[in-house]
């Protein structure tokens, strides 16, 4: 049985130049699903949005675990369907949130053409953005179309992404995603480039060509075993059987997983006391005006969907500081 603890677990091909991650997000996922259905104004994502956003936060995870790089990668999908915009951000650190914006009706049944790609228009930008930019630097995005040179759109998150590894970043990459309410869940192989790769030369071998797109044996064949792996099997089974079921002809060298502190956890950068913050910004006047006509104000974070409520008590606190109270009175906790 798996962690209900959300967890990354890392592993290598030993003597191949390849190597592989597991993402399996459970309490984080749980959080970002529960601030969004508990707003009062937005409600809970339809399932197949739910499912979109899980499969980008796995995959943001998975990526941003493998690049050295101290700043947020944020994904993002956008195009002409009823989603206009998903995005998943993923923080040095793997805390992640995400969010959508959804006009209309989503189809029961819709994938990522009927969402985000309804007239052709979808792209797929990834974004690293530096935590402490020096002067004049800008972020880093690489962008790709929602399908493929023939023309052809991608059904899912995952032939997106692995469009956009090799085209952006050079890299043979296989992704498999999978979400549900329960858990999102990814697995991620890829080839690593042999030159510069000391640990790896003993298997280099001669020839430049092994290290080429699409021509690694061992990549090819790991690859294929990969894509065997069902979405029931990703979403139900534990890290350690699914490395089993799918390379135990293989030697693996698999890290403890990154968990915890550690590990992928939600978070965001909204608060409480910001909001009280950003009221006060606002002046006693407009506050009071806000309670009369509807007696709490409320404040949801436009990327989580986590929604503050200040009552008149609460609004009184923000507008009077401890020298400014009647001799006597307490303050409210």
């Amino acid at each position: 049985m798996w962690n209900w603890m959300s967890e990354l677990h890392k592993f290598l091909f030993d003597g191949m130049p390849v190597r592989g991650s597991i993402v399996r997000l459970t309490d984080a996922w749980a959080e970002v699903q529960r601030r969004r259905a508990s707003n009062s104004e937005t409600g809970a994502y339809a399932p197949p949005v739910r499912e979109l956003l899980g499969e980008m936060l796995a995959a943001g995870v998975l990526m941003q675990s493998n690049i050295k790089f101290n700043g947020a990668l944020v994904m993002q999908v956008h195009g002409d369907g009823p989603v206009k915009l998903a995005v998943a951000e993923v923080q040095s650190d793997l805390g992640l949130r995400a969010t959508a914006s959804v006009q209309g009706e989503v189809p029961a049944q819709a994938r990522l053409p009927e969402m985000v790609n309804a007239g052709g228009a979808g792209r797929c930008a990834i974004t690293l953005d530096p935590k402490e930019r020096q002067p004049g630097q800008q972020p880093y995005q690489g962008v790709v179309p929602l399908q493929g040179a023939a023309g052809d759109r991608f059904q899912s998150l995952s032939q997106a992404l692995t469009f956009y590894m090799l085209q952006s970043e050079q890299l043979d990459t296989i992704l498999v995603l999978a979400a549900n309410d329960q858990v999102a869940a990814g697995l991620m192989v890829q080839r690593m480039p042999l030159q510069g790769e000391a640990n790896l030369a003993g298997a280099a071998g001669p020839g430049a060509g092994a290290d080429q797109n699409g021509h690694n044996e061992d990549y090819n064949r790991i690859a294929h075993l990969a894509a065997s792996l069902t979405r029931e099997e990703l979403l139900t089974l534990d890290v350690d059987t699914i490395l089993r079921r799918l390379f135990w002809e293989e030697k693996l060298l698999h890290f403890a997983p990154q968990q915890g502190a550690a590990g992928p956890r939600f978070a965001c950068t909204c608060s409480r006391e910001r909001v009280r913050n950003m009221l006060r910004s606002l002046g006693a006047e407009e506050v009071e005006s806000i309670l009369a006509e509807r007696e709490t104000v409320e404040v949801g974070c436009e990327f989580c969907g986590q929604q503050y409520h200040f009552d008149a008590v609460d609004a009184a606190q923000i507008f009077t500081g401890p020298a400014e109270l009647a001799p006597g009175a307490k303050t409210v906790q």
